[in-house]
């Protein structure tokens, strides 16, 4: 049973020493029960395409407000009850989520980087090891990134509804209660039990709609929110007995992680040998100490365009529009453009329109869940669309596509304040800047100068060259980019203040 209590509020960790924090909750720790949340964030969303991409997927995103989904995560958890969380996140997500938490001025226990995605039984384990490293009788809160939930109070008292049958040893999940027969999720059946603890019967896994059906009229059924609390040492003992090959392989991953910047990276070679599992199939169903506490508050998991819209508030014709849209003679329908195109529904009912720079999608409400297959068949032809937007953020700013021709590409670049690219070089493309806002400091081979708005500079290929942002507002600059090849691969890193450095 871990125990501390600081008195700080949460969104304040960042403006206490590292040390005084260790002293806060080392002083504390025999006054109240504290949790420890896992946020896991590696899933890529592919049924909110074309908004979600691999390279910026739906928990970054904000869908409902002005917080992405992984956000209002975090501030779901800034509660006394809760410590600072630790964050598995894929790999190439990194700089997004510390971005993120960044402005929230918050800083995570850790940030544990996946080399590659393997489902949610692995990273629970990988959790419950670190847990362990300090106290295995520690209470873990694994809870996706990308769900919505609007009563953080309701939330809160669900969970700590659930410590004393986790501190007991039982792994307990949290049920939503059905509003209707809903044939995409995992339900939980439950039994009686003690103080709003439910004892778990069995586990049934996205049935027919006829079935669902007959789960909600029971009243016995909850959906599997896929929100679990337990303590180190039972999710690792339930581990040993049910997957022991997943705990060696999360083990020795580890043991063998390095440390970069402020992320733990995984070891590549062993976490690849762990099987890609979720929680559910690999322990949770196969364990006979399950309890179920019903959530105290309305959730969805965002899994589709019709759960926004379900989520979203809307106008009395039931239609919700995001950014430049709008409707006419249009009911019960969603439509979003993120500023590239103008939308317009007219005398269409129960549909998504969802406009990027690059993509349009056009889908029923009721089909919507088949937008992944739409992905899939993009992914089999190899396309770009399912991995990048038109504009790509990277931990210095971002940059956006405006053209592409024959031997030739125009970009919009945004560099932070402070911030720099890496000293770099290409053998395929030189390239022209012309600074548009703010001051850009640029060196190229041993020359290093200035260049202001509306001045510009040029590239040559092969030249080393490395591009910052020394003033304090952003730097906006157009880059045009000419030669043989344009692919964001052509590039040698020499020096990388992020670690993307190599040969």
């Amino acid at each position: 049973m871990t125990k501390h209590q600081s008195g700080l509020p949460r969104a304040k960790w960042s403006k206490v020493p590292r040390s005084r924090i260790k002293a806060l909750t080392a002083n504390a720790r025999d006054t109240m029960t504290t949790v420890h949340p896992l946020i896991l964030s590696g899933g890529s969303g592919t049924r909110l395409w074309p908004l979600s991409r691999k390279a910026h997927p739906k928990q970054f995103l904000s869908v409902l407000g002005k917080n992405s989904l992984f956000q209002d995560t975090c501030l779901r958890l800034s509660d006394t009850v809760f410590e600072r969380p630790t964050v598995i996140a894929n790999e190439a997500h990194r700089f997004l989520v510390a971005e993120q938490m960044r402005e929230l001025d918050l800083v995570p226990a850790g940030i544990v980087l996946e080399p590659m995605g393997r489902n949610t039984a692995p990273a629970a384990i990988i959790g419950a090891l670190l847990a362990a490293r300090e106290d295995d009788s520690r209470l873990l809160l694994m809870l996706p990134s990308d769900h919505a939930i609007t009563d953080r109070e309701g939330f809160i008292a669900t969970v700590k509804a659930g410590i004393k049958a986790a501190e007991a040893g039982s792994i307990v999940t949290f049920g939503i209660k059905p509003t209707h027969p809903h044939t995409g999720y995992g339900y939980i059946e439950a039994a009686d039990g003690d103080g709003g603890v439910l004892d778990v019967s069995r586990f049934v896994e996205k049935p027919s709609e006829a079935k669902a059906r007959e789960y909600v009229e029971s009243g016995r059924f909850f959906w599997n929110a896929g929100i679990f609390l337990f303590t180190a040492h039972a999710l690792l003992e339930a581990a040993d007995r049910c997957c022991p090959q997943i705990v060696s392989a999360c083990r020795n991953a580890l043991l063998n992680a390095k440390s970069d910047l402020d992320f733990t990276r995984l070891s590549e070679t062993h976490f690849a040998e762990a099987e890609s599992i979720s929680l559910d199939y690999a322990i949770i169903e196969r364990s006979d100490n399950i309890k179920c506490v019903p959530m105290q508050a309305a959730w969805s998991d965002l899994g589709s365009w019709t759960e926004i819209w379900e989520a979203s508030p809307k106008a009395v014709d039931g239609n919700v529009a995001r950014g430049d849209a709008r409707f006419l003679k249009a009911k019960n329908s969603f439509a979003y453009s993120d500023g590239g195109a103008a939308v317009s529904v007219v005398g269409l009912e129960d549909v998504v329109v969802v406009a990027t720079r690059d993509a349009v999608l056009v889908t029923s409400k009721a089909e919507a869940q088949s937008v992944k297959d739409v992905v899939a068949s993009y992914e089999k032809e190899g396309r770009d669309l399912t991995i990048n937007h038109n504009r790509v953020h990277r931990p210095w700013g971002w940059y956006e596509r405006l053209a592409i021709g024959d031997r030739y590409q125009v970009k919009c670049i945004m560099v932070k304040p402070g911030a720099q690219l890496s000293l770099q070089a290409h053998f395929h493309r030189s390239e022209h800047w012309i600074v548009v806002s703010g001051t850009c400091e640029v060196t190229i081979g041993d020359t290093k100068r200035i260049v202001a708005e509306n001045q510009s500079t040029y590239v040559p290929l092969n030249a080393i060259h490395r591009l910052a942002n020394p003033g304090k507002i952003p730097a906006l600059m157009i880059e045009v980019q000419s030669g043989s090849y344009l692919g964001e691969d052509d590039i040698i890193r020499f020096e990388d203040v992020y670690g993307r450095a190599g040969t």
